[in-house]
């Protein structure tokens, strides 16, 4: 019987206390900073208003959705990892690590609701909890990110004639521009295919991004004073292919990490588009 009792200790994983230290550290310093930025910096000259609500469900042709989702993405995927690295049970990390998209995005769309010109969105809650779930989800039906989510960006065309509306260089217009960016979602041919001549890491991509857009709901026709061409606001999906960096096999701790952190980006690679215009059109590269 003691030997049994023994056994059982034994196999029950052991917590690594420094790396649970390290990974409660790093997302408090997350929230933390995040309330920080928010208070003196975001919000800072901004008028503060009585709480209020914001439906901007159909701005940007979703496009804000989709980083609001790729954002909690992120978050809980690397809080999730850093507790089950540490030895924390599959379970636990999911409540504690998997939910820390919603937690760190909430107060965002509360102090919103709180600023003038802003407001609470349901619909941006709605996109932070998909992209929560999108880690709890797989990670409890399949033990693994079957899918991966990325993002892929380009500067537009259209950024070069909005007269600094969308950016005056290509750092500005990362975070202004919604016609610069592509949201993806990837994964491994043999989860679709089962060959064993394709390799693991070889992923088929579905992206979704928008264009023409030079407003949140409708185009603006000038800025600055000078006016903006009109233009056509339409969607494009797209289908590609891509890499799954973290099943290319090294001992480093070094690319290991830093294949993680390129698995959250799509590489550019030959693209199929289609348009919600009705067009269809190739990609040699695609950005």
């Amino acid at each position: 019987m003691g030997q049994e009792q023994d056994s059982l200790v034994t196999d029950k994983p052991a917590i690594d206390k420094a790396k649970l230290r390290t990974a409660i550290i790093t997302e408090s310093s997350l929230y933390l900073g995040s309330m920080a930025y928010l208070q003196f910096i975001w919000y800072k000259d901004s008028e503060r208003v009585p709480f209020h609500f914001y439906n901007d469900s159909k701005g940007y042709l979703q496009m804000d959705k989709m980083g609001h989702a790729y954002g909690a993405y992120i978050e809980s995927y690397l809080c999730y990892k850093w507790l089950r690295n540490a030895g924390v049970s599959k379970n636990k990390s999911l409540l504690y690590g998997g939910t820390v998209g919603i937690i760190l995005q909430t107060p965002i769309e509360v102090f919103d609701g709180l600023y003038k010109n802003w407001g609470f969105s349901w619909s941006d809650m709605a996109a932070n909890t998909a992209g929560s779930l999108l880690v709890i989800g797989q990670e409890m039906l399949f033990d693994k990110q079957i899918v991966q989510y990325k993002f892929s960006y380009s500067r537009s065309e259209y950024a070069k004639l909005a007269n600094g509306y969308l950016g005056d260089n290509a750092l500005e217009s990362l975070f202004l521009d919604y016609n610069s960016q592509t949201y993806w979602l990837s994964s491994s041919l043999n989860n679709f295919v089962l060959k064993e001549n394709i390799p693991d890491w070889l992923c088929l991509s579905v992206g979704y991004s928008a264009n023409g857009m030079y407003g949140e709901f409708e185009n603006r026709t000038s800025y600055k004073g000078v006016a903006i061409p009109p233009t056509d606001r339409y969607r494009q999906y797209l289908l590609s292919l891509d890499i799954d960096w973290t099943k290319i096999p090294t001992e480093s701790r070094f690319l290991k990490g830093l294949f993680q952190a390129l698995n959250f980006i799509k590489i550019p690679s030959p693209t199929l588009e289609f348009a919600s215009q009705g067009r269809s059109k190739t990609h040699w590269i695609y950005f």
